[in-house]
């Protein structure tokens, strides 16, 4: 397997498989759990990707359940940078799924992350810049940075008697 070499393809990676019994609940969908573990997988494989490096999760937000995912279903899911800081990359990951046999996979998820890069000492790195071209890319980066800054300021609220 070859290593896309443009910093284009670099800034998305897309993962697909079939919804097996074991990541399904009684009620016979997917468990919130195993499909946020498999948004962090894709997640991680972008950032790393991006990066070049070992990156961890600084936090996940405006996670969305739509719709479930069935056992059997085929499962996409879609990791792309949208933004990036000096150390920090925004990640936006969508998740669609349907009967394989249709043929179409219908929007199940969507939330968007923040990764770090870091070194073997696990000290935060620089990261490429990504630049956004596309009127859709303009758009995910700003979705982002607004995202960023309501969680910025719901972290205020959090009465200082909280365990941090």
């Amino acid at each position: 397997m070859t290593t896309p070499q443009n910093p284009i393809e670099r800034s998305e990676v897309t993962f697909r498989f079939l919804a097996e019994p074991a990541a399904v609940n009684f009620g016979g969908k997917v468990h919130g759990g195993s499909l946020m573990k498999w948004i962090d997988e894709v997640a991680y494989a972008c950032a790393a990707t991006w990066s070049g490096r070992y990156c961890v999760t600084v936090s996940v937000g405006n996670i969305r359940f739509r719709r479930p995912i069935l056992v059997g279903n085929l499962v996409e899911l879609r990791a792309r940078i949208v933004a990036t800081g000096r150390t920090s990359m925004h990640i936006h990951v969508s998740v669609h799924a349907g009967d394989p046999k249709w043929g179409e996979l219908r929007q199940t998820t969507d939330c968007l992350m923040v990764f770090v890069a870091v070194d073997e000492s696990n000290h935060p790195v620089g990261v490429p810049s990504f630049e956004p071209k596309t009127d859709e890319q303009k758009a995910l980066a700003k979705y982002a940075m607004d995202v960023k800054a309501a969680l910025d300021a719901i972290v205020e609220l959090k009465p200082e008697n909280v365990a941090s």
